[in-house]
Parts: C-alpha cells; structure tokens; sequence
C-alpha cells in the first residue's frame, strides 16, 4: 500500500524525532547531581556508550543543520581537544566500576577534521580512561572528501570498524548549490580506502528536499549509492530553517521543493532502495536484510537514540563534546553548545552540562513506546532506586 500524502501533518513543524521528551522540553537542571543520582541506580555491569561531537568542518555546507564552526586557526581544535579529554577523565570516574564501553561514536561536524595523529591521541585517552568491550563498535561519521587513504588506515588500525559517509545528493548541480561539491568518483574512493584498511561497515547519508532536486535526480543518487553496496542507508528530509541556522539564507528559496514533491522524492528514494534488496528500518533508514538493525527490526527490538535508529541497547549514553546529549534511564543532560564556551571548561573547571530533564511517569511510558530498550532500562532503573 502506497503512503498517501496528508498536507495537515506533512506541513506541521514539529521537533526532530529522535527521544521523548525531545530536547526543545529540556530545562534548567542540577546537572552533576542528577547523573551522579543515575550513575548509582544502574544495573550491575552496565553497557554503556559513548558520543564524542567534533564541531569542526572545512567548509560549510549550506544545507547543514549541525552544531559546527569553521575552524580558522588549528589551536582551536587542539584547545577544544585538551577539553574534551579533561571532561572524558571526569565523566570516567562517575561511571560504576564494572561498567564496559560497547559503542564508541564520533559526530560532527566533520570528524576527518582530525589528523591521525589527533585521532591517534584521542583514543588513546579513550582506551586510558574507560574499560572497552572486546567486540566494541568504534564508527565515525565521515565527510567522503576528508576520508584520504591515510585517514582511512590509521582509523582502521585505531580499532575503527564502521564509518557513515554523507553523500547526500549526487547532482552537479544540487551540489552547487548547497555549496558541497562531491561527484561520485570521490565518494567511491573514500569507500574504497574504508574497505581497504579493514572498515568493512559503511552507512551512507542522502537526502532529499534539497534546492533544484528533482524525482529523478533522487531516484539517480539512491541507484549510485546502492551499487556501492553500503550495509545501511539513512534517507533524511532537509530542514530549511534559516532564522535558526543562518548561513541557509544562502540557499534561494525558489528552488526548494514544495511539500507534495519532497513527499514524490522520498517515496522514490524508498521505493529504489527497497528494489534493490534494503529493508525499510523505521521511516527514514534502509538496511541489508542480514545487518543487525534490519533483524531487530523484523524482531521488534530496535532501539532509538539521538544519532537515529540503532541495533545498540545501552544502559547508559554519555554524550562528550559541545551540545552532546547524555542519556540514563533517569533522564538527559546536554553539554554547553558552544565549542569555544565548552573548550573553556578546561580553564574554568564547571560543569559542561547546561540543561536537561528528569524523566516522570508520563515521559517514561512514551519513551518505551519509542524505544523497546528503555523498557528494559527502566525497570532496571525503577528497581535500583
């Protein structure tokens, strides 16, 4: 049965699904208090995961809807750094003693911003400071024209063993005007060397909604993507919010696709995808059959977080870097979203948490509508406290 467009819900602005409550309904918090009370009342050896945002890209994309900057001198990126390993050894400390890192994720912004030899540092102060699990999913979201072979082979001999590649859409010129030239030449050799140094899992990004995008040039971007044989790829609608995200003035309005035409491409996008053997995870990602998201999905046991649709199944999420969200049973805390402001904390030594929210009764019982997982973590959580 083919999904019908329904103008009254398709043009309501709502927040981003990724949680309940979403973070527009965070507030003020005692932030420190807070996660120390959920870092008591967790199970006995918790899985816990961690998110590590670097705000950091080359050039700014004009679609884009991250918390990222345009770095102009390399000391703000080693002082963001040294930061980040300073809050990783205290949020360390905070996490019960038998506690193991199964997921590892780096976001942006633009990971490959770091040099191996970043990379290499940073790790390392993962490695120090959390006891990881033998099989731990390290991944990095990937811009394709910072993935150089050299790149690709420290990340793979640094334990990397998924990476996400943005390619979002594959027209000349689209590209042009969202200010991100990729042809597919590139995105085929980041692939590449990925595959080369052992990273094997690859996720893809593409997108639709975007200015002077068409059916066909959808339609053209999800064949190119498939034959690259991604083992997952994310299907997203751009958000054309420029009084929130300013340099989005920079895209002419005129060209955007109206509601009834986004709606045409994603249902194309889909219907590609699918034809060519992906399963359909949740509403805006597609799978393998024999991936593990695309399993859980057909055994009801997928999971949600602030990254999307996910086959983790955490105890405990800690968000490290700017605007990063952790997430207990309890609730969530979210880091100071400036990176100048949160590279400060090294200096200042306050908390990096700025708000958040206690989940009650009522938000509990819709977020184990949206996630099945946190059914198990509550009532984990109930029982400690």
């Amino acid at each position: 049965m083919t999904p019908r467009f329904l103008p009254k819900y398709a043009l309501e602005t709502v927040p981003r699904y990724t949680s309940y409550p979403p973070a527009t309904g965070f507030g003020e918090v005692n932030g420190e208090s807070l996660w120390a009370d959920w870092m008591r009342a967790l199970p006995a050896t918790p899985k816990v995961s961690l998110y590590l945002h670097i705000p950091f890209c080359k050039t700014m994309c004009w679609y884009c809807g991250c918390n990222t900057t345009i770095p102009n001198k390399s000391e703000r990126i080693e002082r963001y750094l040294d930061a980040l390993k300073d809050v990783m050894r205290h949020r360390a400390a905070s996490l019960p003693a038998d506690a193991q890192i199964h997921h590892i994720h780096f976001g942006g912004g633009s990971p490959d911003m770091l040099s191996p030899v970043q990379f290499s540092d940073l790790m390392q102060e993962i490695r120090d400071a959390f006891p990881l699990a033998i099989n731990a999913e390290i991944a990095a979201e990937l811009d394709p024209r910072g993935v150089t072979r050299a790149l690709a082979t420290r990340l793979g001999e640094l334990g990397f063993n998924r990476a996400s590649l943005g390619v979002q859409d594959l027209s000349d010129e689209v590209q042009k005007l969202i200010h991100r030239i990729q042809p597919l030449s590139v995105v085929r050799q980041a692939v590449q060397n990925l595959r080369e140094a052992g990273i094997t899992a690859i996720n893809t990004d593409i997108m639709y909604g975007l200015p002077a995008q068409t059916v066909d040039r959808v339609e053209m971007t999800a064949h190119a993507v498939t034959e690259l044989s991604p083992d997952r790829i994310a299907v997203f609608g751009y958000a054309h919010v420029p009084w929130f995200k300013k340099h989005q003035k920079a895209i002419p309005e005129d060209r955007l696709p109206g509601a009834q035409e986004r709606f045409e491409q994603m249902l194309a996008a889909s219907s590609v995808l699918e034809t060519h053997g992906y399963q359909p995870v949740g509403f805006d990602h597609f799978a393998k059959p024999g991936d593990s998201m695309a399993i859980r999905t057909r055994e009801g046991r997928l999971c949600r977080n602030f990254q999307g649709y996910t086959d983790d199944d955490y105890d405990v999420l800690m968000g490290l870097g700017a605007s990063s969200i952790s997430e207990a049973p309890g609730g969530y805390l979210q880091n100071q979203p400036d990176p100048a402001r949160y590279a400060e904390s090294r200096e200042t030594c306050l908390t990096s948490y700025v708000r958040g929210l206690q989940r009650g009764s009522e938000e509990r019982r819709i977020a184990a509508r949206i996630d099945p997982n946190f059914i198990v973590r509550d009532q984990q959580h109930s029982r400690a406290i």
